[in-house]
C-alpha cells in the first residue's frame, strides 16, 4: 500500500499493478457471484435491454468495472456495456438459424459444415439423451462424414453412431444426414449427435458480428446521456458496495455519485476554402458545417472516367443519370470533370467481376492511346456494387484495382445510387477530390502559419494503428497502417503504406528495416524511412525539423513495449537517411477504447450540451481522472449524433517538442477539422482515423475464402500458425499510393 500512495502522490514514476490488481479482485468478487464475468465486465439477462439479435446469438446488458489510479486517488470507472451470447437452444435450432436453412433432412454442404465448425469450435454443450445424468462437453470440432457413416472401435469391433446410441441408450437418431459434433482431442474424440446436445447459457459469442447483428447490438446498447447517466448510478445503486463484505474486508468505501470534473471548451478554427466561392472561409458551428457557397480549396481535374455496374435492378439509364449528377455535384463545389466518360457505362454480373473490370481498364487505355495521351490510364472509375453481398465484392474491386490495375476506384451502393440525394453526392464529391489528389479544405491557422509548433518548421505528422483478425481466424496476420502529411503548413495531404506482421502482434514490425545485400551491404527501408523520403521530395528538398506521431489500438499493458520499440525506429530511419539527423519526436497514443464517459453537470442547461444532450465537441478535461503524473488527456471532438460520446484518450508517452498541454490539446482539435470524408469534426485525430481506414482496406488484400486446415485442436492450431511465414500483401500500384486512396 505504500508503493501505491507513493505513485498517486507522484513521488514513485512505476505503477504498483500487484496491488490495484489485488484491490480489484475484493471489488469483483461480489458480484463474480450473482452475474456473467468476462474480462472487466459483468453480465445478466437480469440487466435487461437485451434480445435476440439474430443468426442464434443474443445481446446482453451488463456493465464494465475497473479500479483505476488517478489524481483523484483510486477511482472506480463503471460503465454501461452489452455484448452478444450464444443463445441455450438445441445445437439443431442454432445451426438452422445460423446457417439461415429450414430443411434438415437434406446433407450439409461442405461450405455449411465449415461455416458451423469454426462458430462452434469451443462452446459448452449439455447432453440430454440420458434421462439420469446432464454430461457437459466442450465443442472441438464437427465430422467430415455424417452420422449414418461414423463408426468407432469398440472392443476390438467396428459400430456406427447410430447403432451405439439405440443399443446403449434406446435412443433413434433422426438426422442421420448431418454430421456429428466432436469432443476431446483427434486421436481420442468423443461423438455427439446435434440433436442430443443443448447449448448452455451464459457464453460469450466472440465471433465477428454481421451487419444485422452490429445494428441490433447498436440499438439496444443506444442510451442518451441522461439515460446512460442513470444507468450508471442504477448499477451503483444495485451493486450496494457500502454493504460489499470483501470491500469492507479491504477497507475500501466507493461513494455513489459520479466524480465532479472541471473541463474547458476549445474554441473551433477557422475553416479556408478556395477565394472563387461566395464564402471564403468558414467558422464551424458545434462541430459541423455545410458545402453551401463554398468551393474547394484545391478541386482536382479529372479528364478520363468510366463506370461499371453490377447491380441487377438497376437500368443503366438510371446509372447514367447518376452519373451525370455526380458530375455536376463534382463540379458545383469546385472540381473539374468531363461531362462524358471514355467509355459507355457497362453493366456486368457479380460472377463476372474481375473479368468485367480488367474489360474497362483495356477498353479505356485502348481509346486514351488512341486520342494520343501519354500514359493512357483512368483518373476515375465509378463501381456500382452488387445487390447481395456487397462488401464481399467490395473487397475484390479494391484489391483488383489497388493492387494489380492501378487504377483509383469511388464503389457506390445500389439504393444510394437509386436515390441519388444532394447529400449524398455532395459526400461522395469530397472522398473522390481527395482520392484523386485534390484538398477540400484547410486550416486557415496553418495557412497563415499561426499553429504553435506546426507551422513555424517543417513538420511531419503521422497517424499509425494495427489491425487484427477477427477472432477465430487463427491464421490471418495482422495488418499495420503507418499514413504521414506530405503538404506542410497545411497538413490535410496523408500518404499511406501498409504491411503484414505476426497475427496478432501489436508492435508494428516493419517502421524501420536492414537487410544485408552480398553486393551493396545493408540496405535500410521500412515505412517511417519510405515516409520521410515522400515528405523530402513533395515539399522542396526539406527534411522534417519535428516529427508528431499518433499511435492507435494501443493498451496501456503496451506503452512501455511501443515506447522502446517503436520510437527506436523512428530514431533509427532517421539517422539512417543522414548521419546526425534527429528531429525532436512526439509519441502520442490515441484510445477510444476506454469507458470513461463525461456527462454536463446539468443536462438541462444551455449552452452546455450539443443537440443530442452531450458534451460539447472541443470539451477537454485533463485533470482529476488522469494520470497521478503522466502528460495525458481527454478531448471530446465531435458532436454525437445518437447515444453518448465517448471522448477520446490522449497520452504522451514520449515528448521531445516541449508541448504545453494547451498547445497540443488544441493543435489535436484542429486536426479533427481536417478529416476529409465529412463536414464535421471527427472524434479521433484524422491521421491515427486515416491509418485505420488504411489497415482496414488492407485488410480486403487478403484472400478470405472458407477452408478446413488445421486440427480440431485449439492448441494444436496455434502452435501451428506461429510456425508459419506471415502472409504478405500484395503491393499497392504506385499511381495509387500516391494519392489519399483508402479514403
Amino acid at each position: 500500500m505504500h508503493s501505491l500512495r507513493q505513485f498517486l502522490a507522484g513521488r514513485q514514476r512505476e505503477l504498483p499493478q500487484d496491488t490495484i490488481q489485488g484491490l480489484d479482485i475484493a471489488l469483483r468478487e461480489c458480484p463474480s457471484e450473482k452475474y456473467v464475468s468476462i474480462s472487466r465486465s459483468f453480465f445478466s439477462k437480469a440487466f435487461g435491454h437485451g434480445g435476440d439479435i439474430g443468426s442464434g446469438v443474443e445481446c446482453w446488458r451488463g456493465y464494465y468495472q475497473s479500479l483505476r489510479a488517478t489524481q483523484m486517488g483510486l477511482s472506480l470507472n463503471i460503465d454501461i456495456s452489452a455484448t452478444a451470447f450464444y443463445k441455450a437452444q438445441p445445437i439443431l435450432d442454432f445451426a438452422l438459424e445460423y446457417l439461415n436453412i429450414r430443411d434438415t433432412s437434406r446433407r450439409l454442404s461442405d461450405q455449411d459444415r465449415i461455416k458451423l465448425k469454426k462458430v462452434l469450435k469451443g462452446v459448452r454443450v449439455v447432453a440430454t439423451h440420458r434421462r439420469d445424468i446432464a454430461i457437459r462437453y466442450k465443442i472441438t470440432g464437427i465430422t467430415s462424414l455424417p452420422l449414418n457413416d461414423l463408426t468407432f472401435d469398440q472392443d476390438g469391433t467396428r459400430v456406427s453412431v447410430v447403432q451405439y446410441f439405440k443399443h446403449q441408450y434406446n435412443y433413434c437418431l433422426k438426422h442421420i444426414h448431418w454430421p456429428c459434433l466432436q469432443a476431446g482431442s483427434d486421436s481420442r474424440p468423443t461423438y455427439l449427435p446435434m440433436e442430443v446436445c443443448n447449448i448452455l447459457e451464459g457464453q460469450r459469442y466472440s465471433r465477428k458480428l454481421n451487419e444485422r447483428q452490429v445494428t441490433s447490438i447498436l440499438k439496444m446498447a443506444c442510451e442518451r446521456p441522461t439515460q446512460r447517466e442513470g444507468s450508471i448510478l442504477e448499477v451503483v445503486n444495485r451493486n450496494n458496495y457500502g454493504n460489499d463484505h470483501c470491500a469492507k474486508e479491504f477497507g475500501i468505501k466507493v461513494t455513489n455519485e459520479l466524480a465532479l470534473v472541471d473541463a474547458r471548451v476549445l474554441p473551433a478554427p477557422t475553416l479556408k476554402y478556395h477565394d472563387s466561392g461566395r464564402e471564403k472561409v468558414c467558422s464551424p458551428s458545434i462541430g459541423q458545417w455545410n458545402m453551401n457557397n463554398k468551393r474547394l480549396i484545391d478541386g482536382v481535374s479529372i479528364k478520363y472516367w468510366a463506370c461499371v455496374t453490377f447491380a441487377s435492378r438497376l437500368h443503366p439509364n438510371d446509372v447514367r443519370m447518376f452519373c451525370n449528377n455526380l458530375v455536376g455535384a463534382c463540379n458545383d463545389i469546385g472540381m473539374q470533370i468531363n461531362g462524358r466518360p471514355c467509355v459507355d457505362v457497362g453493366q456486368a454480373r457479380p460472377d463476372n467481376l474481375e473479368a468485367a473490370l480488367r474489360n474497362t481498364h483495356r477498353q479505356s487505355a485502348q481509346i486514351l492511346a488512341q486520342q494520343g495521351v501519354t500514359s493512357p490510364q483512368l483518373d476515375l472509375l465509378i463501381v456500382v456494387l452488387p445487390d447481395a453481398n456487397a462488401s464481399f465484392f467490395y473487397g475484390r474491386i479494391k484489391r483488383l484495382c489497388e493492387t494489380e490495375l492501378g487504377i483509383i476506384t469511388q464503389c457506390c451502393i445500389p439504393k444510394n445510387v437509386h436515390k441519388g440525394g444532394r447529400q449524398y453526392l455532395q459526400n461522395l464529391a469530397l472522398k473522390i477530390n481527395v482520392k484523386v489528389g485534390g484538398r477540400n479544405t484547410v486550416l486557415e491557422d496553418a495557412l497563415n502559419r499561426r499553429i504553435h509548433l506546426l507551422t513555424d518548421l517543417p513538420t511531419i505528422i503521422f497517424g499509425a494503428d494495427v489491425t487484427h483478425p477477427a477472432p477465430g481466424e487463427d491464421a490471418s496476420p495482422s495488418i499495420a497502417a503507418v499514413v504521414a502529411s506530405m503538404d506542410w503548413p497545411e497538413v490535410s495531404k496523408y500518404r499511406c503504406l501498409v504491411s503484414s506482421q505476426g497475427h496478432r502482434e501489436e508492435i508494428i514490425a516493419d517502421l524501420f528495416t536492414q537487410v544485408k545485400d552480398p553486393q551493396k551491404g545493408l540496405l535500410h527501408g521500412g515505412m517511417i524511412r519510405e515516409l520521410l523520403v515522400s515528405f523530402y521530395r513533395a515539399n522542396g528538398s526539406r527534411k522534417p525539423s519535428r516529427i508528431i506521431f499518433y499511435r492507435d489500438g494501443v493498451s496501456e499493458g503496451q506503452f512501455s513495449q511501443v515506447l522502446l520499440y517503436e520510437v527506436d525506429a523512428i530514431r533509427k530511419a532517421c539517422a539512417s537517411l543522414e548521419e546526425g539527423y534527429l528531429p525532436p519526436v512526439t509519441f502520442v497514443v490515441v484510445q477510444k477504447r476506454h469507458h470513461t464517459r463525461l456527462f454536463p453537470e446539468d443536462h438541462r442547461a444551455q449552452g452546455q450540451t450539443d443537440r443530442s444532450g452531450n458534451i460539447l465537441p472541443g470539451t477537454v478535461v485533463d485533470t482529476k481522472i488522469c494520470h497521478p503524473s503522466e502528460f495525458d488527456f481527454y478531448l471530446c471532438s465531435h458532436s454525437g449524433i445518437q447515444g453518448t460520446s465517448r471522448p477520446t484518450h490522449y497520452h504522451v508517452l514520449f515528448d521531445e517538442n516541449n508541448f504545453t498541454a494547451d498547445a497540443l490539446q488544441t493543435l489535436t482539435y484542429k486536426l479533427c477539422y481536417t478529416y476529409a470524408r465529412c463536414t464535421r469534426s471527427v472524434s479521433i485525430v484524422p491521421p491515427a482515423y486515416y491509418a485505420h481506414l488504411a489497415a482496414f482496406r488492407a485488410r480486403h488484400y487478403l484472400d478470405d475464402g472458407l477452408s478446413d486446415q488445421g486440427s480440431s485442436s485449439v492448441a494444436s492450431s496455434r502452435q501451428q500458425d506461429r510456425a508459419a511465414p506471415v502472409k504478405q500483401l500484395p503491393k499497392v500500384m504506385e499511381s495509387v499510393k500516391q494519392f489519399m486512396f483508402y479514403c
